[in-house]
Protein backbone atom coordinates (compact mmCIF):
# COMPACT_ATOMS: atom_id res chain seq x y z
CA UNK A 1 0.00 0.00 0.00
CA UNK A 2 2.75 2.60 0.97
CA UNK A 3 4.41 1.88 -2.62
CA UNK A 4 1.32 2.59 -4.53
CA UNK A 5 -0.15 5.32 -2.67
CA UNK A 6 3.22 7.08 -2.73
CA UNK A 7 3.63 6.49 -6.35
CA UNK A 8 -0.08 7.74 -6.73
CA UNK A 9 1.07 10.84 -4.95
CA UNK A 10 3.08 11.80 -7.86
CA UNK A 11 0.25 11.82 -10.49
CA UNK A 12 -0.62 15.16 -8.71
CA UNK A 13 1.71 16.59 -6.49
CA UNK A 14 3.33 17.99 -10.04
CA UNK A 15 -30.40 28.37 17.41
CA UNK A 16 -31.56 31.16 14.58
CA UNK A 17 -32.49 29.87 11.45
CA UNK A 18 -33.01 32.79 8.88
CA UNK A 19 -35.17 31.26 6.04
CA UNK A 20 -34.04 33.04 2.26
CA UNK A 21 -36.74 35.57 0.93
CA UNK A 22 -36.94 34.04 -2.00
CA UNK A 23 -39.31 37.40 -3.19
CA UNK A 24 -36.72 40.00 -1.99
CA UNK A 25 -33.71 38.21 -3.55
CA UNK A 26 -35.78 37.82 -7.12
CA UNK A 27 -35.89 41.77 -6.50
CA UNK A 28 -32.07 42.06 -6.52
CA UNK A 29 -30.93 39.73 -9.36
CA UNK A 30 -33.81 40.39 -11.21
CA UNK A 31 -36.90 38.51 -11.39
CA UNK A 32 -35.64 36.46 -14.69
CA UNK A 33 -32.16 35.63 -13.60
CA UNK A 34 -31.77 32.26 -12.24
CA UNK A 35 -28.35 29.69 -12.04
CA UNK A 36 -28.74 27.22 -13.97
CA UNK A 37 -28.24 24.51 -11.94
CA UNK A 38 -27.10 20.59 -12.45
CA UNK A 39 -27.45 18.37 -9.40
CA UNK A 40 -25.26 15.00 -9.19
CA UNK A 41 -26.51 12.76 -6.75
CA UNK A 42 -30.49 13.42 -6.26
CA UNK A 43 -31.49 10.57 -3.88
CA UNK A 44 -31.58 10.98 -0.09
CA UNK A 45 -29.44 13.72 0.93
CA UNK A 46 -29.49 14.89 -2.89
CA UNK A 47 -33.07 15.16 -2.94
CA UNK A 48 -32.92 17.10 0.31
CA UNK A 49 -30.58 19.61 -0.98
CA UNK A 50 -32.72 19.81 -4.45
CA UNK A 51 -35.48 21.48 -2.30
CA UNK A 52 -33.45 23.28 -0.24
CA UNK A 53 -32.07 24.97 -3.50
CA UNK A 54 -35.01 25.36 -5.12
CA UNK A 55 -36.49 26.98 -1.92
CA UNK A 56 -34.51 29.91 -2.45
CA UNK A 57 -36.24 30.45 -5.99
CA UNK A 58 -32.51 31.56 -7.30
CA UNK A 59 -31.74 28.20 -9.12
CA UNK A 60 -33.01 26.65 -12.68
CA UNK A 61 -32.58 22.84 -12.61
CA UNK A 62 -30.91 22.04 -15.99
CA UNK A 63 -30.14 18.37 -15.31
CA UNK A 64 -30.39 15.73 -13.06
CA UNK A 65 -27.66 13.12 -12.62
CA UNK A 66 -27.74 9.91 -10.56
CA UNK A 67 -26.26 6.36 -10.94
CA UNK A 68 -30.02 4.64 -10.29
CA UNK A 69 -32.16 6.59 -11.85
CA UNK A 70 -34.93 3.77 -11.59
CA UNK A 71 -34.36 3.39 -7.82
CA UNK A 72 -37.70 4.77 -5.72
CA UNK A 73 -35.60 7.19 -4.13
CA UNK A 74 -34.53 9.19 -7.59
CA UNK A 75 -38.16 9.42 -8.51
CA UNK A 76 -39.20 12.48 -6.61
CA UNK A 77 -36.61 14.41 -8.15
CA UNK A 78 -37.59 13.66 -12.02
CA UNK A 79 -40.71 14.00 -11.35
CA UNK A 80 -40.16 17.58 -9.78
CA UNK A 81 -38.24 18.12 -12.76
CA UNK A 82 -39.73 16.69 -15.46
CA UNK A 83 -37.69 18.22 -18.12
CA UNK A 84 -34.38 18.66 -16.89
CA UNK A 85 -32.26 16.49 -18.79
CA UNK A 86 -30.98 12.85 -17.07
CA UNK A 87 -28.08 11.22 -16.84
CA UNK A 88 -26.74 8.66 -14.85
CA UNK A 89 -22.42 9.27 -15.05
CA UNK A 90 -21.39 12.74 -14.77
CA UNK A 91 -19.17 12.59 -17.02
CA UNK A 92 -21.37 12.05 -20.06
CA UNK A 93 -23.60 15.01 -18.37
CA UNK A 94 -20.65 17.67 -19.22
CA UNK A 95 -19.95 15.94 -22.55
CA UNK A 96 -23.55 16.52 -23.60
CA UNK A 97 -24.57 19.31 -22.40
CA UNK A 98 -21.77 20.90 -20.27
CA UNK A 99 -22.38 24.41 -22.00
CA UNK A 100 -26.05 24.41 -20.57
CA UNK A 101 -25.19 24.53 -17.19
CA UNK A 102 -22.94 27.41 -14.83
CA UNK A 103 -23.51 25.10 -11.48
CA UNK A 104 -23.35 21.91 -10.10
CA UNK A 105 -24.35 20.64 -6.34
CA UNK A 106 -22.77 17.11 -5.68
CA UNK A 107 -24.47 14.75 -2.98
CA UNK A 108 -22.51 11.63 -3.53
CA UNK A 109 -21.29 9.68 -1.44
CA UNK A 110 -17.69 11.07 0.26
CA UNK A 111 -15.44 8.68 -1.64
CA UNK A 112 -17.19 9.96 -5.07
CA UNK A 113 -17.14 13.78 -4.19
CA UNK A 114 -13.93 14.13 -5.61
CA UNK A 115 -14.01 13.41 -9.57
CA UNK A 116 -16.77 15.10 -9.87
CA UNK A 117 -15.69 18.23 -7.86
CA UNK A 118 -12.28 18.00 -10.39
CA UNK A 119 -14.20 18.04 -13.23
CA UNK A 120 -16.53 20.63 -12.67
CA UNK A 121 -13.70 23.26 -11.54
CA UNK A 122 -11.73 22.58 -14.48
CA UNK A 123 -14.78 23.38 -17.09
CA UNK A 124 -15.73 26.22 -15.20
CA UNK A 125 -18.50 25.25 -13.35
CA UNK A 126 -19.41 27.01 -9.33
CA UNK A 127 -19.27 23.58 -6.98
CA UNK A 128 -21.31 22.86 -4.01
CA UNK A 129 -19.96 20.05 -2.59
CA UNK A 130 -21.84 17.85 0.41
CA UNK A 131 -19.60 17.68 3.55
CA UNK A 132 -16.42 16.69 4.05
CA UNK A 133 -14.92 17.43 0.81
CA UNK A 134 -13.35 14.27 -0.04
CA UNK A 135 -12.65 11.23 1.58
CA UNK A 136 -8.57 11.15 1.40
CA UNK A 137 -6.42 14.57 2.47
CA UNK A 138 -4.92 14.31 -0.48
CA UNK A 139 -8.11 14.24 -2.64
CA UNK A 140 -8.96 17.19 -0.03
CA UNK A 141 -5.15 19.13 -1.10
CA UNK A 142 -5.85 18.91 -4.87
CA UNK A 143 -9.62 20.03 -4.72
CA UNK A 144 -7.88 23.32 -2.54
CA UNK A 145 -5.01 23.26 -5.54
CA UNK A 146 -7.43 23.49 -8.27
CA UNK A 147 -10.04 25.81 -6.78
CA UNK A 148 -7.04 28.34 -6.66
CA UNK A 149 -6.15 27.64 -9.86
CA UNK A 150 -9.84 28.81 -10.81
CA UNK A 151 -10.50 32.05 -8.82
CA UNK A 152 -13.14 32.27 -10.92
CA UNK A 153 -14.82 29.53 -9.78
CA UNK A 154 -17.25 29.51 -6.96
CA UNK A 155 -17.02 26.93 -4.23
CA UNK A 156 -19.15 25.92 -0.89
CA UNK A 157 -19.20 23.06 0.68
CA UNK A 158 -22.36 21.77 2.72
CA UNK A 159 -21.98 22.34 6.31
CA UNK A 160 -25.42 24.56 6.12
CA UNK A 161 -25.03 26.00 9.72
CA UNK A 162 -22.15 28.18 8.40
CA UNK A 163 -24.51 30.47 7.07
CA UNK A 164 -26.69 30.59 10.26
CA UNK A 165 -26.49 31.53 13.87
CA UNK A 166 -23.82 29.92 15.46
CA UNK A 167 -21.73 31.50 12.55
CA UNK A 168 -22.73 34.90 12.86
CA UNK A 169 -22.28 34.83 16.57
CA UNK A 170 -19.21 33.33 16.91
CA UNK A 171 -17.50 35.21 14.63
CA UNK A 172 -19.02 38.27 16.68
CA UNK A 173 -17.72 36.83 20.07
CA UNK A 174 -14.15 36.01 18.77
CA UNK A 175 -14.14 39.73 17.04
CA UNK A 176 -15.84 41.41 20.45
CA UNK A 177 -13.18 39.40 22.54
CA UNK A 178 -15.83 37.19 24.41
CA UNK A 179 -14.67 34.34 22.61
CA UNK A 180 -10.75 34.25 23.83
CA UNK A 181 -7.33 32.27 24.94
CA UNK A 182 -9.50 28.91 23.81
CA UNK A 183 -7.47 25.83 25.25
CA UNK A 184 -9.70 22.99 24.53
CA UNK A 185 -12.78 22.21 22.99
CA UNK A 186 -14.87 18.85 23.48
CA UNK A 187 -16.54 17.66 20.58
CA UNK A 188 -19.19 14.80 20.38
CA UNK A 189 -22.22 13.14 18.53
CA UNK A 190 -23.28 9.89 20.58
CA UNK A 191 -26.32 8.96 18.73
CA UNK A 192 -27.01 5.32 16.98
CA UNK A 193 -24.89 5.00 13.86
CA UNK A 194 -25.66 2.21 11.41
CA UNK A 195 -22.82 0.18 11.71
CA UNK A 196 -23.71 -0.19 15.70
CA UNK A 197 -24.49 -3.82 16.23
CA UNK A 198 -22.25 -5.32 13.29
CA UNK A 199 -19.87 -8.05 14.16
CA UNK A 200 -16.17 -6.49 14.47
CA UNK A 201 -14.63 -9.40 14.07
CA UNK A 202 -15.06 -8.88 10.47
CA UNK A 203 -12.46 -10.70 8.07
CA UNK A 204 -13.43 -9.71 5.21
CA UNK A 205 -15.59 -7.60 2.92
CA UNK A 206 -19.36 -8.84 2.74
CA UNK A 207 -20.31 -11.48 -0.10
CA UNK A 208 -21.06 -10.22 -3.34
CA UNK A 209 -25.27 -9.82 -3.86
CA UNK A 210 -27.37 -9.40 -7.47
CA UNK A 211 -27.22 -6.09 -8.58
CA UNK A 212 -30.50 -4.29 -8.94
CA UNK A 213 -31.37 -4.03 -12.41
CA UNK A 214 -31.36 -0.64 -12.77
CA UNK A 215 -27.70 0.42 -10.77
CA UNK A 216 -24.61 1.59 -12.84
CA UNK A 217 -22.19 -0.36 -10.10
CA UNK A 218 -19.32 0.62 -11.90
CA UNK A 219 -20.24 4.37 -12.00
CA UNK A 220 -21.01 4.34 -8.79
CA UNK A 221 -17.53 2.70 -7.49
CA UNK A 222 -15.87 6.08 -9.44
CA UNK A 223 -12.29 6.19 -8.93
CA UNK A 224 -12.37 3.67 -5.82
CA UNK A 225 -10.57 0.59 -6.31
CA UNK A 226 -13.55 -2.50 -7.40
CA UNK A 227 -15.71 -3.83 -4.64
CA UNK A 228 -18.66 -6.63 -5.40
CA UNK A 229 -21.67 -4.77 -4.55
CA UNK A 230 -23.68 -5.74 -1.54
CA UNK A 231 -26.54 -3.83 -0.08
CA UNK A 232 -24.15 -2.74 3.01
CA UNK A 233 -22.44 -0.56 0.66
CA UNK A 234 -25.20 0.84 -1.07
CA UNK A 235 -27.47 3.79 0.06
CA UNK A 236 -26.29 5.17 3.65
CA UNK A 237 -24.68 2.34 4.47
CA UNK A 238 -21.36 3.36 2.08
CA UNK A 239 -20.33 6.16 5.14
CA UNK A 240 -20.11 2.62 7.65
CA UNK A 241 -16.34 1.62 5.45
CA UNK A 242 -13.17 2.92 5.65
CA UNK A 243 -12.85 2.37 1.46
CA UNK A 244 -16.31 4.82 1.05
CA UNK A 245 -17.17 7.18 3.63
CA UNK A 246 -15.91 9.26 6.91
CA UNK A 247 -17.70 7.67 10.01
CA UNK A 248 -19.53 9.50 12.80
CA UNK A 249 -16.25 12.39 12.61
CA UNK A 250 -16.75 13.12 8.53
CA UNK A 251 -20.48 12.58 8.98
CA UNK A 252 -20.77 14.75 11.83
CA UNK A 253 -17.47 17.08 12.34
CA UNK A 254 -18.47 20.24 10.00
CA UNK A 255 -21.50 20.59 11.44
CA UNK A 256 -19.88 20.73 15.41
CA UNK A 257 -16.74 21.98 14.48
CA UNK A 258 -16.70 23.91 11.85
CA UNK A 259 -16.40 27.68 13.73
CA UNK A 260 -14.18 27.07 16.25
CA UNK A 261 -12.04 25.88 13.39
CA UNK A 262 -12.69 28.55 11.22
CA UNK A 263 -11.90 31.47 14.07
CA UNK A 264 -9.70 30.66 16.02
CA UNK A 265 -7.66 29.79 13.10
CA UNK A 266 -7.05 26.28 14.23
CA UNK A 267 -5.65 25.06 10.67
CA UNK A 268 -4.17 21.36 10.88
CA UNK A 269 -2.92 20.08 13.70
CA UNK A 270 0.71 18.84 14.71
CA UNK A 271 -0.70 15.65 16.75
CA UNK A 272 -3.74 13.27 16.17
CA UNK A 273 -4.29 10.56 18.95
CA UNK A 274 -5.99 7.77 18.96
CA UNK A 275 -7.46 7.38 22.56
CA UNK A 276 -10.35 4.91 22.49
CA UNK A 277 -11.38 2.66 19.58
CA UNK A 278 -13.75 0.25 20.47
CA UNK A 279 -14.38 -3.11 18.52
CA UNK A 280 -11.78 -1.71 16.21
CA UNK A 281 -11.23 -3.66 12.82
CA UNK A 282 -9.54 -2.82 9.41
CA UNK A 283 -13.26 -3.04 7.41
CA UNK A 284 -15.58 -0.56 8.89
CA UNK A 285 -15.58 2.05 11.69
CA UNK A 286 -15.09 1.29 15.55
CA UNK A 287 -18.25 1.04 17.43
CA UNK A 288 -16.79 4.36 19.91
CA UNK A 289 -14.13 6.61 19.00
CA UNK A 290 -12.24 9.03 21.40
CA UNK A 291 -9.72 10.61 19.03
CA UNK A 292 -7.38 13.66 20.17
CA UNK A 293 -6.32 16.31 18.06
CA UNK A 294 -3.64 18.65 19.28
CA UNK A 295 -3.30 22.66 17.32
CA UNK A 296 -0.18 24.68 18.01
CA UNK A 297 -0.20 28.07 19.68
CA UNK A 298 -1.22 30.64 17.07
CA UNK A 299 0.08 34.17 16.95
CA UNK A 300 -1.27 35.01 20.42
CA UNK A 301 -3.87 32.02 20.55
CA UNK A 302 -2.87 29.16 23.12
CA UNK A 303 -2.32 26.19 21.89
CA UNK A 304 -5.86 23.97 21.33
CA UNK A 305 -6.94 20.23 22.21
CA UNK A 306 -10.12 19.07 20.21
CA UNK A 307 -11.05 16.03 22.13
CA UNK A 308 -13.82 13.73 19.77
CA UNK A 309 -16.57 11.46 21.23
CA UNK A 310 -18.66 9.07 19.41
CA UNK A 311 -20.66 6.15 20.47
CA UNK A 312 -23.42 4.99 22.79
CA UNK A 313 -21.49 4.30 25.61
CA UNK A 314 -18.58 6.88 25.14
CA UNK A 315 -20.61 10.11 26.84
CA UNK A 316 -18.02 12.85 27.63
CA UNK A 317 -18.19 14.87 31.15
CA UNK A 318 -19.77 18.07 30.67
CA UNK A 319 -18.67 20.98 33.13
CA UNK A 320 -20.32 21.80 36.28
CA UNK A 321 -23.76 23.84 35.52
CA UNK A 322 -23.93 22.51 31.94
CA UNK A 323 -28.16 22.31 32.16
CA UNK A 324 -30.20 19.82 30.43
CA UNK A 325 -29.78 18.82 27.01
CA UNK A 326 -32.76 18.85 25.38
CA UNK A 327 -33.69 18.00 21.68
CA UNK A 328 -31.83 20.56 19.39
CA UNK A 329 -34.68 21.99 17.08
CA UNK A 330 -31.01 22.81 14.72
CA UNK A 331 -30.51 19.34 14.05
CA UNK A 332 -32.27 18.35 10.80
CA UNK A 333 -34.80 15.28 9.78
CA UNK A 334 -32.79 12.09 8.44
CA UNK A 335 -35.04 10.27 6.71
CA UNK A 336 -37.62 11.92 7.88
CA UNK A 337 -37.41 11.95 11.91
CA UNK A 338 -34.64 13.68 14.24
CA UNK A 339 -32.21 12.39 15.66
CA UNK A 340 -32.28 11.47 19.24
CA UNK A 341 -29.39 12.52 21.81
CA UNK A 342 -28.43 9.41 23.56
CA UNK A 343 -27.76 11.42 27.17
CA UNK A 344 -26.32 14.37 25.41
CA UNK A 345 -27.19 16.35 22.02
CA UNK A 346 -24.13 16.40 19.37
CA UNK A 347 -22.61 19.25 20.27
CA UNK A 348 -19.65 21.06 21.73
CA UNK A 349 -18.05 22.06 25.20
CA UNK A 350 -15.81 24.86 24.58
CA UNK A 351 -13.13 26.14 27.58
CA UNK A 352 -10.85 29.16 27.90
CA UNK A 353 -9.16 30.85 30.50
CA UNK A 354 -12.24 32.72 31.94
CA UNK A 355 -15.18 31.31 30.13
CA UNK A 356 -16.89 27.81 29.44
CA UNK A 357 -19.08 27.94 26.19
CA UNK A 358 -22.04 25.10 25.47
CA UNK A 359 -22.85 24.49 21.84
CA UNK A 360 -25.09 22.23 19.97
CA UNK A 361 -24.37 21.65 16.12
CA UNK A 362 -25.46 23.12 12.68
CA UNK A 363 -26.92 26.50 13.24
CA UNK A 364 -27.12 26.55 16.95
CA UNK A 365 -25.87 29.27 19.26
CA UNK A 366 -23.53 29.07 22.21
CA UNK A 367 -24.49 29.64 25.56
CA UNK A 368 -21.79 30.86 28.78
CA UNK A 369 -21.93 28.31 31.53
CA UNK A 370 -23.24 28.52 34.85
CA UNK A 371 -26.12 30.37 33.84
CA UNK A 372 -24.83 32.99 36.85
CA UNK A 373 -21.88 33.43 34.48
CA UNK A 374 -24.03 33.85 31.69
CA UNK A 375 -26.03 37.26 33.26
CA UNK A 376 -23.02 38.29 34.49
CA UNK A 377 -21.60 38.73 31.06
CA UNK A 378 -24.62 39.59 29.07
CA UNK A 379 -24.34 43.35 29.05
CA UNK A 380 -21.12 42.83 27.06
CA UNK A 381 -22.07 40.25 24.92
CA UNK A 382 -21.81 42.45 21.42
CA UNK A 383 -25.53 42.69 19.14
CA UNK A 384 -25.34 39.69 16.43
CA UNK A 385 -25.93 40.01 12.96
CA UNK A 386 -28.69 38.14 11.38
CA UNK A 387 -27.68 36.41 8.43
CA UNK A 388 -28.51 37.71 4.79
CA UNK A 389 -28.96 34.46 2.93
CA UNK A 390 -28.76 30.65 3.84
CA UNK A 391 -25.98 28.31 2.81
CA UNK A 392 -27.91 28.14 -0.24
CA UNK A 393 -28.88 31.18 -1.59
CA UNK A 394 -25.49 32.16 -0.24
CA UNK A 395 -23.92 29.74 -3.13
CA UNK A 396 -25.96 30.81 -5.97
CA UNK A 397 -25.82 34.58 -4.47
CA UNK A 398 -21.79 34.35 -4.92
CA UNK A 399 -22.36 32.49 -8.84
CA UNK A 400 -24.15 35.71 -9.70
CA UNK A 401 -21.64 37.76 -7.68
CA UNK A 402 -23.53 39.23 -5.32
CA UNK A 403 -21.68 37.71 -2.55
CA UNK A 404 -19.06 35.53 -1.03
CA UNK A 405 -19.28 31.79 -0.13
CA UNK A 406 -18.94 31.17 3.38
CA UNK A 407 -17.41 27.69 3.15
CA UNK A 408 -15.41 28.19 0.17
CA UNK A 409 -12.80 25.18 -0.17
CA UNK A 410 -9.90 27.47 1.22
CA UNK A 411 -11.78 27.29 4.70
CA UNK A 412 -14.01 24.07 4.03
CA UNK A 413 -10.89 21.89 3.24
CA UNK A 414 -8.63 22.02 5.68
CA UNK A 415 -11.15 21.75 8.12
CA UNK A 416 -11.89 18.51 5.93
CA UNK A 417 -8.50 17.29 6.13
CA UNK A 418 -8.67 17.39 10.33
CA UNK A 419 -11.30 14.70 9.72
CA UNK A 420 -8.90 12.99 6.97
CA UNK A 421 -6.13 12.82 9.57
CA UNK A 422 -8.71 11.52 12.16
CA UNK A 423 -9.62 8.84 10.30
CA UNK A 424 -6.05 8.00 9.69
CA UNK A 425 -5.38 7.59 13.24
CA UNK A 426 -8.61 5.38 13.61
CA UNK A 427 -7.89 2.75 10.50
CA UNK A 428 -4.41 2.70 11.65
CA UNK A 429 -5.28 3.13 15.48
CA UNK A 430 -1.96 4.75 16.10
CA UNK A 431 -0.25 8.53 16.67
CA UNK A 432 0.27 10.62 14.07
CA UNK A 433 2.40 13.44 14.30
CA UNK A 434 2.24 15.77 11.62
CA UNK A 435 4.10 18.62 9.79
CA UNK A 436 2.04 21.31 9.29
CA UNK A 437 4.17 22.94 6.68
CA UNK A 438 4.95 20.07 4.78
CA UNK A 439 1.80 18.75 5.36
CA UNK A 440 3.24 15.22 6.02
CA UNK A 441 3.28 12.47 8.85
CA UNK A 442 6.68 12.45 10.43
CA UNK A 443 6.62 9.73 12.62
CA UNK A 444 5.20 7.04 10.38
CA UNK A 445 5.61 6.33 6.91
CA UNK A 446 2.97 3.86 6.11
CA UNK A 447 0.44 6.83 7.77
CA UNK A 448 2.05 9.44 5.53
CA UNK A 449 1.05 6.83 2.58
CA UNK A 450 -2.44 5.94 3.79
CA UNK A 451 -2.75 10.01 3.46
CA UNK A 452 -2.46 9.63 0.04
CA UNK A 453 -4.52 6.12 -0.61
CA UNK A 454 -4.67 3.77 -3.29
CA UNK A 455 -4.35 4.71 -6.89
CA UNK A 456 -7.65 5.80 -8.81
CA UNK A 457 -9.07 3.11 -10.92
CA UNK A 458 -8.25 2.74 -14.35
CA UNK A 459 -9.26 5.35 -16.54
CA UNK A 460 -9.84 7.64 -13.68
CA UNK A 461 -5.84 8.99 -13.18
CA UNK A 462 -6.74 12.34 -15.36
CA UNK A 463 -9.36 13.22 -12.36
CA UNK A 464 -6.22 13.48 -10.12
CA UNK A 465 -4.23 16.27 -12.47
CA UNK A 466 -4.69 19.89 -11.99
Amino acid sequence: MKSTALASAGIALSGIYTKTNAASYSRIVGANRKVNLAHIGIGNRGWEIINDFDKTGLANVVALCDVDMGAEHTQKAMAKFPNAKRFKDFREMFDKIGNEFEAVAIATPDFAHFPAVMLSIKEGKHVYVEKPMGRTFHEVELMIKAARKYPKVVTQMGNQGHSEANYFQFKAWKEAGIIKDVTAITAHMNSTRRWHGWDSNIKKFPAAEPLPETLDWDTWLSAQSYHDYNKDFHKGQWRCWYDFGMGALGDWGAHIIDTAHEFLDLGLPEEVNPVRLSQHNDFFYPMSSTIEFKFPKRGKMPPVVITWYDGLDNIPAVPEGYGVSEIDPNIPSVGGGKIQPAKLNPGKEIYSKELIFKGGSHGSTLSIIPDEKAKEMEKKLPEVPKSPSNHFANFLLACQGLEKTRSPFEIAGPLSQVFCLGVAAQRLNRKIVFDRETKRVINDPFADAYLVGTPPRKGWEHFYEI
